[in-house]
């Protein structure tokens, strides 16, 4: 991304397998952990639930194999219109993803609906409201 190309599912999927293999040892171990990654489609979702074999697995429902290691997962989905968050990444110095890769990320986007296990917030509410009302469905999911 650094060099202006967009990364593919190839490039993507070693590196959600890493994460599950991260996210799974944490919770293992009794830990609560709150990752932060852009899982633009629904496979990268189920990938850092179930690991490598749902990147293969044709399932609309993850958790329906068996023989996968499957994480609970509360996405929050950060919901903006691309005027909005080309507006905010243009004002960034130093970040390694160009404004111009911005479109893809919109092109590969997959948002989260039923049966996953998902909040979205709007980008335009402050961090200071998304919060509270983040941790407050951590508690009830």
């Amino acid at each position: 991304m650094g060099k202006g190309i967009p990364l593919n599912d190839q490039d993507r999927i070693p590196w959600l397998c890493n994460l599950h293999d991260i996210l799974l040892r944490k919770v293992s171990s009794g830990q609560s952990v709150v990752l932060a990654c852009s899982a633009l489609k629904k496979m990268y979702r189920n990938i850092l639930m179930r690991g490598e074999g749902a990147a293969t697995q044709n399932s609309e429902e993850p958790g329906e194999k068996e023989g996968f290691p499957k994480l609970k997962l509360l996405v929050v989905y950060l919901n903006g219109s691309f005027e909005v968050i080309s507006g905010r990444l243009a004002k960034r110095k130093g970040h390694f993803m160009p404004p111009e890769l911005l479109q893809s990320q919109f092109d590969t986007l997959e948002p989260p609906s039923a049966p996953e296990n998902f909040l979205a917030l709007s980008v335009e509410r402050s961090v200071s409201e998304m919060i509270p009302f983040i941790v407050d469905n951590m508690k009830m999911k």
